[in-house]
């Protein structure tokens, strides 16, 4: 599984791209998104996903 960020809710703060271990987080023209294909979820890294836990917005990134 990956997590996901819900575009409509996100507004490219930040704060969860330079945290992610796995450097799946990137903001292209605005928008922010999560390569499903690296993202791990932090398993074996932290307890839950350290973009959810950053992320100031509840329910903003979600598993996919």
């Amino acid at each position: 599984m990956a997590m996901k960020i819900d575009t409509n809710l996100c507004t490219s703060c930040g704060d969860c791209e330079p945290e992610c271990p796995t450097d799946s987080i990137k903001t292209r023209k605005g928008i922010t998104k999560i390569d499903a294909e690296s993202c791990t979820e932090c398993v074996g890294e932290y307890t839950k996903p350290k973009c959810v836990e950053l992320c100031p917005i509840k329910g903003c990134i979600v598993q996919a």
